[in-house]
This record gives structure tokens, C-alpha cells and sequence, in this order.
């Protein structure tokens, strides 16, 4: 260890800090910053000299040497300004900040106009003195609340796993970085400015082909260009916001960071994002709000509430009693001793009991695969049944999900669109996103000509068919809007099906 210790050289240490910096983008301005000066300088000095040479009567040096100057000016102010100005146009946007004047700032403004009309009509100095201390009152606490804002830094931790309707606790993280200043009654709040979240209308270009003659075929055509063609679109509002409100932090001391507990329950399933969030403040004098926008993106995904629904206590005795009638078979762990049936096998026949009640009797065994079952949400198209039943149809899927996952059983679930899976909180994540098939709100992350494709297969695929449920040795809870008549048959002696209607599930 002492070797090691010894071996490292601290100028070595210096040298490789120093490397660092000048491979870093601070290092990058501090280089164009200084050949701007020296450009600069370099210019002034040939002005300077094509001046004296002009007065010495060197026309022809004078005339080179002013050439000289504006080429090294314009040099600098081609390469070296823009990226400087690029760099404090990206810190100010970084930095901003959203003034709201306040009631009492309102009224503060007024008695200052007030005074001053006063003043300039009396001449009294006594008064300009009270409107100067006033109007720099109103700096002060511009510049003071901008000091406290600034260079603040949040973090915003939200739970993995949510459900609707059950209410859940994230956290805000504020933290100071700064070494001497503390900040005063901070406010955390979303920067949302769209509180309502309506759908609005907007032109878009999109990509077309430009043929001739219209009538023809493809193969046919005598002209196939690009093209372009715009469109009036209805475009979707987002996603609905994480948090309402705000979170108060009345003193964050310098080199420290404050946890709050951030409160969330949402009414339904979805998702939920914000694109930003803001910190806020009224110190010193509540003059004005002042609020500085931290660019921080989070979403989170709620999913269906799992709570049992009323229905739920209705069919899970009809599904156990079918359950049970289905596991009945050809396994090691004998079920239950009952009558010689003609389709029986003479070596399950149990002499003993026989013997005891002068009637043949087989023994039955249970399935070896008796634990295993398969939950399908068999999406319906749009229109079919109200939102109020398609919901309530999600609800329960996801409720009998819940329940059958936390008994003795090897669950899967399947669901339009995507393959056979086993992870429950997979099957809830696709359940809470989930819209009717061909609704135009269904897969709203996904735009354009990805979206139709998606919708595309998903409308031609049928979950029932697609799937050979009914060799799968799993016994199937379906939930679907189908007509008893157009369901498969090989599904009935394998499956308990939950019909969705506009009557109640």
C-alpha cells in the first residue's frame, strides 16, 4: 500500500486535473473568450498604427494596416462571438425565470406612484428620498428572491409500482449546492401552464407521393415524386400531471439538501407525466412570485385499481366450481372415489370400496397441472360497449389478476397485441394503457404511420384464435364482449367466460 501511495506523484496527480480541464467545455470558452481578446487587441493595435502611418504619410502602409484591423475584426466576430453568445443564450434559458405580481405588490406599486406624484408636485425632497427607498425596495427584491433561486437543484422520487385509488407517497429532494447562500421560503410546484389539458387543432406536413396520371395503376403512372402535403390535425392533449399544488420549504441552508413527502393518488389509470416542475418564491418582501423552471421530465404509470369490485365476489365461486370440475383427471394425488362410469378405465377401479358398497367404484386423480391458469382480456373495438362497462371490464381483469397471483397458482395472462406472459405487473402496465381497439386515443405515444401499423395487426388479430387455448392444459378466465355464438368452441369445456356488456359485468 505504501508503494502505491509512493508511486503516485502529485504533480502527476496536477497534471492529469489540469488535462481534465482543458478536454471540458469550460475550458473550451475560457480558450475562445482569450483569442477574442487577443483578436481584438491585435485589431485595435493595427488601427493604431494604420493611424500614425496615415499622419506620417505612408498612405499605402496606412491603407494595409486598416485592411489588417477590420479582417481581424470581422475574423473574431464570425468565429468567436456567436459561440460565446450561443453560451449565455443556453444559460439564460437554463435560467429562467416567470414573474407573477402579487396583491401586495399590486398595492405597494400603487402607494409608490402615489408618493411620486406627490413629490414631483410639492418639489419636497423628503418625499423623492421615500420614493427612491421605495423603488429600491422593489430591486432588492428582485435581486435578492433571483439569488435565492438560483443554482438550486431537485430531484423528484416516485414509487415503482401504483395502483389507482390507492394513495401512495413520493418524495422531493431540494438541494443547495452553493457554499455560503441559503434560500428562504421555497416553493416546489408543477410548471404546467395548461391546466385544462384540451385536445386543439394545428396544420402538419406530412410526407406524400405526387403521381399522374390519378386514374392509373402504380405500375402504370408516368410520374411517382416525393412530396409533401399539410394537413389539419387534431392534435391530443398530454398526458395528465404527476402532482397539484405545491410542497413549502421554509429555509434550505447552503451545502445541504431537505426531503418532503410528496403525497399522490390518482382516480385512474394511466399515464401520468410532467415535463417540468418549478421553484418558486415571494422573499423577501411578496412583491412579486418568482419562479425558475428546472427542466426535469417524470412519468409514472398507475395501473388499474385491484381493489375486489362486487362482480368479482359473484363469479369467483362459479370459476372455482368450473375450476374444480376441470381439474379432474389423470395424475398421483387421488381426488375422490366415485361411481364406475362406462368410459373408465378398469385399472382405476378401487376393489376395496367395491367390496364395501357392493357397486363398482374407480378411483379419480387430480391433474398435475391443476394450478395452472390463463387470464385473456379479449380487447372489443371501439363503440361496442360504453366506457363505463370497458372500464369496469379492465378493473376486473386486473382484480382477478391480483387475486388468482397471490394464491397457490401458475398464472399467464394474454392481452391483443402482445404475446403469452407471466409477470403480473407486465399484464397490469398493458391494462393500464389499454384503449378499445380503433379508438383514436388508443396508443397515443405512438404517432403517424407506426400507429396506424399498430392498430392494423392488433385489428386483425384474434386473441381467441390466435392462441390455442384450449391444448394449452390451462384452464382460461376470459373476458370478452363476443357473442356467446361466435366464441370457439373448444373453448367451452376449458374456460369460464365473463361476458362485458353495458349491463353491469
Amino acid at each position: 500500500m505504501s508503494a502505491y501511495t509512493n508511486s503516485v506523484n502529485p504533480g502527476e496527480a496536477g497534471m492529469g486535473r489540469a488535462v481534465a480541464w482543458l478536454q471540458s467545455a469550460s475550458a473550451e470558452v475560457w480558450v475562445k473568450f482569450l483569442l477574442a481578446l487577443v483578436g481584438l487587441g491585435l485589431a485595435f493595435g493595427a488601427a493604431l498604427l494604420s493611424t500614425a502611418s496615415g499622419e506620417a504619410g505612408h498612405l499605402w502602409a496606412s491603407v494595409l494596416l486598416a485592411s489588417l484591423a477590420l479582417l481581424m475584426a470581422a475574423f473574431v466576430g464570425l468565429v468567436t462571438v456567436p459561440f460565446l453568445a450561443r453560451r449565455v443564450a443556453v444559460e439564460r434559458l437554463r435560467q429562467t425565470f416567470h414573474y407573477e405580481v402579487t396583491k401586495a405588490g399590486v398595492v405597494y406599486v400603487l402607494v409608490t406612484l402615489v408618493i411620486g406624484i406627490a413629490a414631483l408636485n410639492t418639489g419636497n425632497n423628503l418625499l423623492y428620498i421615500v420614493v427612491a427607498a421605495m423603488l429600491a425596495a422593489i430591486l432588492v427584491s428582485g435581486l435578492v428572491s433571483a439569488m435565492g433561486l438560483r443554482s438550486l437543484e431537485l430531484e423528484v422520487r416516485l414509487p415503482e409500482h401504483v395502483f389507482a385509488g390507492r394513495p401512495v407517497v413520493g418524495g422531493i429532494v431540494l438541494r443547495n449546492p452553493r457554499r455560503f447562500l441559503p434560500s428562504f421560503s421555497i416553493r416546489v410546484l408543477p410548471a404546467r401552464k395548461d391546466k385544462k389539458r384540451k385536445a386543439r387543432k394545428q396544420w402538419r406536413w406530412e410526407r406524400t407521393t405526387f403521381v399522374f396520371p390519378l386514374n392509373r395503376a402504380p405500375e402504370n403512372q408516368w410520374v411517382r415524386l416525393r412530396d409533401w402535403k399539410v394537413r389539419w390535425i387534431e392534435v391530443l392533449p398530454p398526458p395528465p400531471g404527476i402532482f397539484e399544488g405545491m410542497i413549502y420549504f421554509p429555509y434550505l441552508p447552503p451545502g445541504s439538501d431537505l426531503t418532503a413527502d410528496l403525497e399522490l393518488c390518482f382516480e385512474r389509470r394511466g399515464l401520468y407525466r410532467e415535463s417540468s416542475f418549478g421553484v418558486a418564491t415571494r422573499f423577501p418582501f411578496a412583491f412579486l412570485t418568482k419562479t425558475r423552471d428546472v427542466a426535469l421530465e417524470r412519468e409514472i404509470l398507475v395501473y388499474p385499481t385491484v381493489e375486489p369490485p362486487d362482480e368479482l365476489f359473484e363469479i369467483l365461486p362459479l370459476v372455482r366450481g368450473e375450476w374444480e370440475s376441470f381439474v379432474r383427471g389423470r395424475g398421483s394425488d387421488l381426488y375422490r372415489i366415485r361411481e364406475y362410469m362406462p368410459e373408465d378405465s378398469a385399472r382405476h377401479v378401487d376393489w376395496k370400496a367395491t367390496a364395501k358398497s357392493g357397486s363398482l367404484k374407480v378411483r379419480e386423480f387430480s391433474r398435475e397441472d391443476e394450478r395452472k391458469l390463463c387470464i385473456v382480456f379479449d380487447n372489443p373495438a371501439a363503440g361496442v360497449v360504453s366506457e363505463r362497462a370497458y372500464e369496469r371490464a379492465v378493473n376486473l381483469a386486473a382484480s382477478l389478476a391480483w387475486h388468482f397471483s397471490e394464491q397457490d397458482a401458475e398464472v399467464s395472462f394474454v392481452v391483443p397485441g402482445h404475446g403469452r406472459g407471466t409477470d403480473l405487473h407486465e399484464f397490469l402496465a398493458r391494462l393500464a394503457v389499454i384503449e378499445p381497439r380503433g379508438n383514436p386515443q388508443a396508443g397515443e405515444e405512438l404517432r403517424d404511420g407506426m400507429l396506424r401499423e399498430v392498430r392494423r395487426k392488433v385489428s386483425q388479430e384474434d386473441v381467441l384464435r390466435g392462441i390455442d387455448l384450449g391444448t394449452t392444459g390451462e384452464y382460461n378466465i376470459i373476458l370478452t364482449a363476443r357473442p356467446r355464438g361466435s366464441l370457439p368452441t373448444a373453448l367451452w369445456n376449458c374456460s369460464y367466460f365473463v361476458f362485458v356488456g353495458n349491463d353491469p359485468v
